[in-house]
């Protein structure tokens, strides 16, 4: 038996959109489609880098907070909702008493690639974050040990790829000591 796909046409009626269940929806095309849970290597990767940034973050001094995948970013197509959200003071402070959407890039956003989400994260969602001016884009694929650093250059992207103990350049957090294999271990 097949669901019938539920069909949003507004931003706000997304914004609104209550099944009565805890399940997590993202907007594609007009069509709400239930994202499943994200497996423990998933959720311990994202742990990992939240800590990591947010650490990076409070050693260096810099102006920036990252968020888990409760933050959304407008892209020109539809709502995205990244694994992880880089934002800035100011977009905290912009979404402190409304919905979680940002309006705005945020300077850097994480994608970690699942077996459901291989063509959207690289393919989608890098067109739609280059498109919004989202300057470094991650895409973290546990299914292949690499992590991919998206850096946004006249529009579109010049893209690094990271493996085993590479360590990865992040122009967002210049000093991070990070390799791939680290990220892979969480």
């Amino acid at each position: 038996m097949t669901k019938t796909p539920i069909k949003i046409s507004t931003l706000d009626e997304y914004i609104n959109f209550d099944d009565g269940t805890d399940k997590r929806y993202e907007l594609e095309d007009g069509v709400l489609l239930e994202v499943p849970p994200g497996t423990g290597k998933h959720e311990a990767i994202i742990t990992l880098l939240l800590v990591r940034f947010f650490l990076e973050i409070q050693r260096m001094g810099l102006p920036l907070q990252p968020r888990p995948n409760g933050t959304e970013v407008l892209t020109n197509k539809q709502p995205r909702r990244p694994d992880i959200c880089v934002i800035t003071n100011q977009q905290a402070q912009s979404i402190e008493s409304t919905s979680a959407i940002l309006k705005t890039a945020p300077p850097l956003l994480v994608e970690v690639v699942s077996p459901e989400s291989v063509d959207q994260d690289y393919n989608q969602k890098t067109s739609e974050y280059a498109a919004i001016g989202v300057v470094e884009y991650w895409i973290v694929d546990p299914l292949k040990n690499k992590v991919t650093v998206c850096l946004l250059d006249s529009g579109s992207y010049k893209q690094t790829v990271f493996t085993g103990n590479q360590q990865i350049i992040s122009q967002t957090f210049a000093e991070l000591t990070l390799t791939a294999q680290q990220v892979f271990l969480a």
